[in-house]
């Protein structure tokens, strides 16, 4: 079981962070928004993942490779990489996986985390969509259904023909034939909303050509695409994962819960939370931090801060602020 996870975005709406780390390897309270994915197949679904295929930008360098492969070691996976040279939409950015497109896999879009029930049934499906309910489908692409299996898939109908909505994550049981219409979309040069190769246009293809297509649901959709969404999924992962908090170290500080210490990250007379993430080797000393997020090895000190984020190995002293800084910033 393959997956494949296209991540050569910029990640521009969550500037400045993602100038150098790709937005999937942003922590979310301790793990990168990849391994969390991961985590998510390996618990509900009936087969292991044994192969993670990463389709990057072609200016990520080694350090990125690294982090994917300590992931999928972590897993007893085997990471492959691809590149896509160009942004060209979602099903161009499936194709660059290239050769990998073969037997079954898992495609999802590292934009948002989701939370699922264990025991999907792939049977009987040549490709299984995951979809949430949501209020106004207008705003999104959704699927039709008859019974249990797909009949049509839409993109933001005007009318409610259906509820569910396409959040980005396949099930295909062979790949080899989604790269085949993927190829006819390029080869016809049929282009899609923003005048993109869109992977919905080559699903509808197979769909009008006799492939089985079935749904599956999350029981949480959790978007990451923006600072202020980045922000409020860090926060539900708090709440929820309380058992893990504390890894760092506290020393004469005042809590509010929830707040994550993580590994080798130290909190020294101060006062923290709530929501709160203070991931690995970051420091706060002599500051009042309250729903923020300091990246690994970041360090504030006597700083008042609130709804902010820092980069990592990036520095805050002194007055009370609201901030957002990248990756080796110092503010004084």
């Amino acid at each position: 079981m393959k997956l494949i996870i296209p991540m050569a975005g910029r990640g521009t709406r969550v500037r400045p962070h993602s100038h150098v780390t790709p937005k999937p390897l942003l922590p979310v309270k301790g793990r990168s928004m990849v391994e969390r994915i991961v985590d998510t197949f390996n618990r509900v679904l009936p087969r292991h993942l044994d192969t993670g295929v990463f389709v990057l930008g072609p200016d990520f360098g080694e350090e990125i490779r690294a982090q994917l492969r300590d992931i999928c070691a972590r897993h007893r996976m085997t990471a492959h990489f691809a590149v896509q040279p160009r942004a060209e939409g979602t099903a161009h950015a499936v194709y660059c996986a290239g050769d990998h497109l073969e037997g079954e896999g898992i495609v999802v879009f590292a934009d948002t985390l989701f939370e699922m029930e264990p025991g999907i049934d792939l049977e009987g499906a040549d490709v299984v969509m995951w979809v949430k309910e949501v209020d106004d489908p207008r705003r999104f692409g959704v699927a039709v259904r008859e019974g249990d299996r797909v009949v049509a898939l839409v993109e933001k109908p005007s009318e409610p023909i259906s509820h569910e909505a396409l959040i980005g994550i396949y099930y295909v049981r062979d790949l080899a034939v989604l790269r085949r219409y993927i190829q006819q979309l390029i080869d016809q040069d049929i282009r899609g909303h923003g005048g993109e190769f869109q992977l919905t246009d080559a699903f509808d293809r197979m769909l009008k050509d006799g492939y089985v297509f079935k749904t599956a649901t999350v029981t949480e959709w959790l978007d990451c695409g923006t600072i202020e969404a980045l922000m409020e999924t860090t926060r539900y992962f708090l709440h929820k994962e309380r058992d893990t908090l504390r890894q760092g170290t506290v020393e004469n500080s005042i809590v509010h819960e929830p707040v994550y210490v993580g590994p080798g990250a130290r909190v020294v007379d101060s006062v923290v939370g709530p929501n709160v993430s203070i991931e690995a080797g970051a420091e706060v000393r002599g500051a009042v931090v309250r729903d923020s997020i300091l990246f690994a090895h970041a360090r504030v000190e006597g700083a008042v801060l609130a709804d902010s984020l820092v980069g990592q190995h990036a520095e805050v002293r002194g007055q009370p602020q609201r901030l957002n800084i990248g990756d080796h910033s110092t503010v004084r």
